[in-house]
Order: structure tokens, then sequence, then C-alpha cells
């Protein structure tokens, strides 16, 4: 692993006792403040669990175009359900795959005064073909959340905070699971069709990204180049978004990162899941200690892109810009207002 662009890091090590536990959160708080990215090994993750993951997004996108379009995201104002290839956006820019978002299990808001993030809020949108795969999202979102949780304890004692510093901040967290499929292209090296997904910031606190074996078109931004950043075996790609940033005032860093298509006829299978604080929940500036605070190189300013300290001002924002049918479609009151 040492030929690897981005640091490994391994969980297990947390149970070897303090002086790895200490070891650990110092390395965990390096990589997050010189990359913004690592490698994250030993979780527990099985391989049979990865198999079925695999598998049952392999049979989603394998289903007829009618029985994934049933689901489509258009029919759903909280922009979950099924993306045909592209139907997404970065930077204004197609992006080249298609998806299935999985959120949080709720009923809609109907509440003509809640504020305007409440609509992301309602019901995921599931193939009537493939019952099976809610009970594999089920229990991979479980599972990868007990990991999310263990991270943001390890950075608050990292940071010198409390442990439970990011629960207590947190209420109860959004989630987001998208099951994505890059399709081949004959030259990804050239043109608007490399774009599997265009270089971004992911706008909130905490990344899990699970990767086929084998399949690369990851990039992440270091020193002003694109370096890659294959699949490890056993391994997630770990990433923090904006809101971690905010929260430590530059301390911990949000880095590009982008996807390049590969060439037909592979395609490839990726599984982000995204751990945020509640939709109504602020988080705080973390109190640094001095000899950290002095390295904080202060929030990314953007005036296209500004982050907020609520987590649903941010989501919203993402979720407009990166779906406009949807949003034209059940939000013309916000987009016109953004205009």
């Amino acid at each position: 692993m040492s030929s690897l662009n981005l640091p490994v890091l391994d969980l297990s090590r947390l149970g070897d006792g303090p002086e790895a536990a200490a070891s650990f959160r110092a390395d965990l708080r390096a990589a997050t403040h010189e990359v913004g990215f690592f490698y994250l090994v030993g979780t527990g993750i099985t391989p049979e669990l990865e198999g079925r993951l695999l598998q049952g997004a392999r049979d989603f996108f394998a289903l007829p175009e009618a029985d994934k379009l049933a689901i489509e995201n258009v029919h759903s104002p909280h922009f979950r359900g099924y993306t045909r290839v592209g139907g997404e956006r970065t930077q204004g820019r197609v992006d080249w795959r298609e998806q299935i978002d999985i959120g949080p299990e709720r009923a809609a808001v109907d509440d003509p005064d809640a504020p305007d993030f409440a609509r992301l809020i309602g019901p995921n949108l599931w193939p009537e073909a493939q019952p099976e795969l809610r009970g594999i999202v089920t229990e991979w979102h479980d599972r990868l959340t007990d990991i999310a949780r263990v991270l943001l304890r390890e950075w608050a004692l990292a940071l010198g905070a409390e442990e439970d510093y990011f629960d207590r901040h947190f209420g109860e967290p959004s989630t987001l699971i998208k099951i994505v499929r890059y399709p081949g292209k004959n030259d990804p090296s050239a043109g608007a069709r490399a774009q599997g997904v265009g270089a971004h910031k992911d706008s909130g606190a905490l990344t899990l990204l699970w990767v086929e074996p084998g399949k690369g078109g990851l990039q992440v931004e270091r020193d002003g180049e694109w370096v890659d950043a294959p699949p490890v075996e056993g391994a997630f790609v770990v990433n923090i978004g904006e809101l971690l940033e905010y929260a430590t005032q530059g301390y911990l860093i949000a880095t590009n990162h982008r996807v390049i298509s590969p060439r037909f006829p592979e395609d490839r299978i990726s599984v982000p899941f995204f751990f945020n604080p509640a939709l109504d929940a602020r988080l705080p500036l973390i109190e640094l200690p001095a000899e950290l605070a002095s390295s904080a190189r202060g929030v990314t300013q953007d005036p296209a892109n500004p982050i907020h300290a609520l987590y649903g001002d941010n989501a919203l924002k993402s979720r407009l810009r990166a779906h406009p049918d949807v949003a034209a479609i059940h939000h013309a009151d916000l987009v016109a207002a953004r205009a």
C-alpha cells in the first residue's frame, strides 16, 4: 500500500490499547488536515456483505428500463429514486452515470411554514421488481452508521474536544446512500462524457465510499494536481465535507475530487454513504487547542458556493443544483428565489 496516493488508516487499532488508539487519532487528524481523504481498513465489513451489495446494485441496473423509470427521481419532491444517465449535474456540467438515491425513510412534511430544507424529508422510491434491495441497503446503512459514529468520536478527541461533541450537535443524522453505475465510454480521456462526476467538494460532514474491486476512476486533488485513488481491497475511501471544514475553520480540509468514466466495455459500480447532521442542526465552531488553531487556514471562500452552518441549507443548495429537472418540477419557487 506504500505506493498509494492517499494515507491508509486501520480502524481496528482502536482496540489495541491506549497507545494504538492515540496513534490512530493522530493519523486521522493529520490525514484530514493535510489531505482531506484517506483509505480506511479494519472496519469489520465482511466480503460477504460487500458481495451482496454489489450483486444488488448489478441486479438493479440490469432491470428493464421501465422498472427503473417507474421510480425515477422526477416523481419525488425529495430527490429520491432513480436518476438516468446524464440526469445529474456537477458545476453545471452533465455527470455520465445512473444511480438510485436512498435517504432516511420518513413521511413528507405537510406544513407551509416549515423551512425550505424540510422538502428534502420524505419516503424513498423502491423498485417493485427487486424487493430484496431494501434489506441489503438497510443493513449497509446500519453498519456504516456505526463506523461513521466511531470516526466522529475519534475526530472530536483528536481535535481536543469531548468525545461526544459531534453526537451532541448532530441530532438525528441525515444520511444518503447513492448506488451508482458509471457506463464505459469509447474515449474517456476527452470530451464532456469523460465526466463520470465533475470536480466538487461534498457539502456535508463525512463520506464513506465503497468502490467495486479493480475499478479505478476516482481522482483527488493534491497540491494542485489530480492523483488517482484506486480501490483497495477491504477498504473505504473516506473524505470530509464542507461542514467539518467550517466547524474547524479550515483546520480540517474538504478536498476536490472527481470520477473519470471507465473505458467501454467496462463499467463501474460505487456506493457513497454520506453521514451528516440533522437538517435543522447547526454545527458550532470547535474551540481548537492553540497549537491546532494556529494551523487553521480559514474556510474556503467561494461566492458561487457558500458554506452554510445549518446543514439543511447546505443540502438543499446541493440538491437543487445537482437535479435541475426535479427542482423545476417540484420547487420552481425556490429556483426563482435563487435566480
